[in-house]
């Protein structure tokens, strides 16, 4: 007897009040499968899609500010290598102090850092970007084993422009 014979002599054989059971159940199961399949997840990505377009909001401005930035930077007039050298030395002056090296050799500078937080070494990247209009162009950096904060030793080299 072929599968598809036997239950439907099993069906034949149930009372009418347990086949509309069977039919009920059967009509249950395929509705929960029908919410977790189709209409749940698809609920889940309705309910969080307001929180995902404020933060894809709050990226597109990070984004749009950086690029402005960029822009600007881009917009200021190169600087000579005199003037970008007498910025770096002020800019590690202020922000570094003793505890970085300055040594210059052609068109190559490098700031050698002993125990410099983290804080004085982003403002001095700042302002070595914004007034000396240099970044570094190669950096060996740990974090300094006898400091209980991240303090950074190392050094960082900067391409100065030609003269």
């Amino acid at each position: 007897m072929s599968p598809r014979l036997y239950l439907q002599a099993h069906w034949d054989r149930l009372a009418p009040r347990e086949q509309n059971g069977v039919l009920l159940a059967a009509a249950l199961v395929s509705l929960v499968l029908l919410w977790w399949v189709l209409l749940a997840p698809a609920l889940q990505v309705w309910r969080s899609a307001e929180t995902q377009a404020h933060r894809l909001d709050a990226q597109l401005q990070t984004m749009q500010n950086l690029q402005a930035q960029a822009k600007a930077l881009q917009a200021q007039p190169r600087l000579g290598a005199d003037e970008s050298l007498r910025a770096l030395k002020t800019a590690t002056q202020q922000h570094l102090g003793s505890a970085a090296q300055l040594s210059v050799s052609g068109e190559r500078a490098t700031i050698t850092l002993k125990d410099v937080s983290a804080q004085a070494l982003v403002q001095w990247l700042t302002q070595t970007r914004i007034n000396a209009r240099l970044v570094p162009s190669e950096a060996h950096l740990s974090l300094s084993a006898s400091a209980a904060t991240a303090n950074w030793d190392g050094t960082l080299m900067l391409t100065l422009p030609a003269r």
